[in-house]
């Protein structure tokens, strides 16, 4: 498998206590394509969020490997706002390589 350019899983975590589920999380947002991460609209609804991201299970938890515990919307959001910002952070050194 092709690493991703993204590196969001190592970035300070601020005051947040990670566990494994949450590592995996920000490794999730740095495999997804930019285009995609591009799309998402903060404004849109849980539906309209799990329908984009296409990976959560009927009981609305995020299918993702690896897990200690179910990740929800609430959290899905959280964190993909602070990979989103990681992005546009980084993204022209990144890109200019």
């Amino acid at each position: 498998m092709e690493q991703p350019i993204w590196n969001f899983e190592q970035e300070p975590w601020g005051d947040e206590r990670p566990d494994e589920t949450s590592v995996n999380l920000r490794a999730y947002f740095d495999r997804m394509a930019d285009e995609k991460m591009l799309q998402y609209l903060p404004e849109w609804s849980d539906e309209q969020v799990l329908e984009w991201d296409g990976n959560f299970k009927d009981d609305g938890a995020l299918m993702i490997a690896c897990c200690e515990r179910d990740v929800d919307v609430a959290e899905y959001r959280r964190v993909l706002e602070l990979a989103r910002r990681y992005r546009d952070r980084v993204r022209g050194q990144l890109l200019a390589r």
